[in-house]
């Protein structure tokens, strides 16, 4: 399946031989004169073997592959050309100029001449014509001991018009969406090379490839971007020549700066914001004042952003935040009504927004009038409106705390008689308190005049205008009701303190003739009570007590005195048990007396006052026990 090889000394073609030469102009008609005035260059190739000069000499035209062997001292590329003016010739290698010296040389015919060739050499060696109308390049490859040979090119190819791209493997491509990419992987290679391509390392389909190791990507989008990379191998080997795809945005504005949004919520509503449009947006400001301006702006590679003001570079004072998206300028100035502009420029192209900073401070304003007190009569007056305007506008009141307030001054509208009309006076109480009664009041036709006198006039004067108001009107026409109350209930309760046991009775709503009705319809009267304390019998009770006996001793520390403690009833004075008096305090029943020293005269009467302490003791003793059981 390879192409036709023949070897000549060091030479082998990639390029099927015949032994007729031919040559073939790339873009001239071969029926045509080559001679035809005003022609652009066009490179002849020349398909044939290469002719052996000697055993070490090559001498190929373009349109063919070189070998080279370790026996090859010299190769020599032909490159001839037609055109009217003659074209110039020059030689590149692999997209760069070729840098003649003692081993490169350039022929007297434009041939180029490589002496002693080594690995170094291998490469496109393409031979370019031109004249002022136009050029022609055709390239030849020069290898090594057969090794595939990709044509590849270091150049970066930006585009943002052309709908269609085409570039060398090994260029970097940057170009907008929606065009077509075709990468040109020339490969050179005896036997003839197989190409494999790659997006970021992974195999590509054969949908995606063309003939003539050409790869089209249409229609590109975010997605396409990437490494794509050609492979070519043979049975000497394989390289690998790979192209950066970078698919660029052009800047485009944003509805939104989530930059600006959070600064905002941070500083609260002490700085003012604006984003800035491509129309053009406004803010208005008040002098002293800190104003933030945003830039939204999307784009990829990310834009680049400049702030200008009024065209030119900015030099008051600011600070740029948010990698440039947001402009800060500090204390607005009165001065500042030019236009500020967000530059916003990438590979792809630039985009602008504006805006315009209205310095205006606020003021008060008394240009409109409340509406008028009173339609007639002596009194109606209107007061000036007092308002608060930022560039014409009304704002709240709160924005001018800091100004004067201009005086107001009322000024006196409608100031006339007014028409005749019926007046009432107040309505008389009510005859009755419940039951229906009767209230009245007077009615009369006046007139008020402009000098606020009221003056009467004829009831027809007040007919014509409205009905006459009633002077009569029922009142209080609910049934007339009061509270009843049974009789008090048994007192009840135990006796722990004095008015504690209670006593009930009901309460009824009822008419003045005895009906019962609804408690609702004595809501507005006071409710006589249902529940009161009461007094019982067996709570009728107290502590009585006897006098005090004599003291048991003159002196000593025995001596005491006594008395009798009884429960007894209040109003009978009979002795009941004791502990119907438990709720009160139990009086005491003895105390100490005459504790003085007792000289030793007296120690007979200290003996006798202790023993009759002592027993005294015991029964106050037994009479507490008793008590308390």
């Amino acid at each position: 399946e390879y192409p036709l090889h023949r070897y000549v000394s060091g030479f082998t073609s990639s390029l099927r031989t015949s032994s007729a030469e031919t040559f073939l102009p790339t873009s001239v008609d071969p029926a045509s004169s080559l001679l035809r005035l005003h022609q652009k260059p066009a490179i002849l190739r020349k398909i044939s073997a290469a002719q052996q000069l000697s055993a070490s000499e090559v001498i190929t035209h373009l349109g063919q592959t070189v070998v080279l062997a370790s026996g090859t001292l010299s190769v020599l590329l032909h490159c001839e050309a037609v055109g009217n003016p003659k074209p110039t010739i020059s030689w590149a290698k692999n997209g760069e100029e070729v840098k003649y010296n003692d081993r490169m040389l350039l022929q007297p015919d434009d041939s180029l001449q490589i002496l002693a060739p080594v690995e170094a050499d291998v490469g496109f060696y393409a031979c370019n014509a031109s004249n002022a109308l136009g050029s022609d390049s055709v390239s030849i490859a020069v290898t090594l001991a057969g090794k595939p040979l990709i044509k590849t090119s270091r150049a970066t190819v930006i585009n943002t018009e052309s709908s269609a791209v085409t570039v060398d493997i090994g260029s970097t491509v940057k170009t907008v969406q929606r065009v077509n990419v075709t990468i040109s992987c020339q490969v050179a290679g005896v036997p003839e090379a197989e190409v494999t391509w790659f997006k970021n390392k992974v195999k590509l389909s054969s949908a995606h490839r063309l003939h003539n190791g050409l790869l089209l990507i249409a229609n590109i989008s975010q997605s396409d971007q990437g490494l794509y990379s050609c492979k070519a191998a043979n049975l000497h080997g394989e390289v690998t020549e790979s192209s950066l795809l970078l698919v660029l945005e052009a800047p485009r504005p944003l509805p939104y700066l989530e930059d600006l949004t959070a600064m905002l919520s941070s500083a609260g509503t002490s700085i003012q914001s604006v984003l800035a449009s491509p129309s053009g947006s406004k803010m208005t400001i008040s002098p002293g004042k800190s104003a933030l301006i945003g830039c939204a702006v999307d784009g990829h590679p990310t834009p680049n952003i400049t702030w200008l003001y009024s065209g030119e570079h900015l030099r008051l004072e600011h600070h740029l935040l948010a990698a440039g998206r947001i402009l800060q300028i500090l204390n607005v100035s009165d001065a500042l009504h030019g236009e500020f502009t967000c530059l916003a420029q990438n590979e792809a192209g630039s985009i602008t927004q504006k805006t315009s900073l209205a310095i205006q401070d606020y003021w008060w304003s008394v240009d409109k009038l409340t509406a008028c007190s009173a339609s007639c009569g002596h009194k109606g007056v209107q007061l000036p409106q007092l308002r608060c305007l930022l560039d014409g506008a009304e704002v709240n009141i709160s924005y001018c705390k800091e100004k004067p307030k201009p005086a107001l001054q009322p000024i006196a509208c409608n100031r006339r008689d007014c028409p005749s009309r019926w007046m009432v006076t107040s309505w008389s109480p009510c005859t009755r308190s419940c039951g229906g009664g009767i209230q009245m009041r007077r009615v009369t036709c006046q007139c008020l005049t402009v000098k606020g006198n009221s003056v009467p006039v004829s009831t027809e004067a007040c007919a014509q205008v409205s009905k006459r108001p009633v002077d009569t009107q029922n009142c209080n026409r609910q049934p007339c009701v009061e509270w009843v109350s049974s009789s008090w209930g048994q007192c009840n309760g135990p006796c722990i303190g004095p008015r504690l046991a209670v006593q009930h009775r009901q309460i009824f709503c009822q008419t003045k003739d005895g009906t019962s009705v609804s408690s609702d319809q004595c809501s507005a009267l006071p409710r006589p009570l249902s529940t009161q304390n009461c007094w019982t019998d067996i709570c009728s009770v107290h502590w009585r007590v006897s006098l005090w006996t004599v003291c048991t001793a003159t002196c000593g520390n025995y001596s005491f005195r006594s008395r009798r403690v009884h429960c007894v009833h209040v109003h009978t004075n009979k002795p009941v048990l004791e502990h119907h008096c438990s709720w009160r305090p139990r009086p005491a029943n003895w105390q100490r007396c005459n504790i003085t020293p007792c000289e030793n005269g007296n120690f007979s009467e200290r003996s006798r006052g202790s023993v009759v302490w002592i027993e005294e003791r015991k029964k106050s003793r037994l009479s507490e026990m008793q008590h308390w059981t």
